[in-house]
């Protein structure tokens, strides 16, 4: 089921006007990737480039085709390493942020789809992030 129009724009207007909703969900998009969920981890990564720096900026500042950076956090892409580390070394830098990896015993989940899967995350974000501020 593809996301609608008005939850995407929702996504974004929460990204824009919530530093911590913004990190969470760069970090969230990061650590789909490290666990492996590659495709829910490139759906976080494109929503939050798209609704922070936008792909013809950071195409620009990593030496990147817009194109090819939006060919990369789709679906299908498969980014190779040297141009995925470079834009997150970018995405780190613009949020003032320095993401470490740590180890933590593994989460068992269930393999629902990708959508789903991002749609998810995506709420789980919003509701720690809601929490830690109330």
């Amino acid at each position: 089921m593809a996301l609608t129009r008005n939850f995407k724009e929702t996504v974004q207007a929460r990204v824009l006007a919530d530093p911590a909703f913004r990190e969470a969900l760069l970090r969230e998009g990061i650590e789909a990737m490290l666990a492996g969920d590659v495709d829910t981890g490139k759906l976080i990564l494109r929503d939050y480039i798209k609704a922070t720096v936008g792909f013809e900026e950071l195409g620009a500042e990593t030496g990147t085709s817009a194109k090819s950076l939006i060919r990369m956090f789709g679906a299908r892409g498969n980014p190779q390493a040297r141009n995925f580390f470079a834009v997150l070394s970018r995405l780190q830098e613009r949020a003032g942020l320095r993401l470490q990896v740590t180890t933590q015993p593994r989460r068992r989940t269930t393999a629902p789809t990708r959508n789903a899967k991002a749609l998810n995350r995506t709420a789980a974000v919003a509701q720690r992030v809601g929490a830690a501020n109330c």
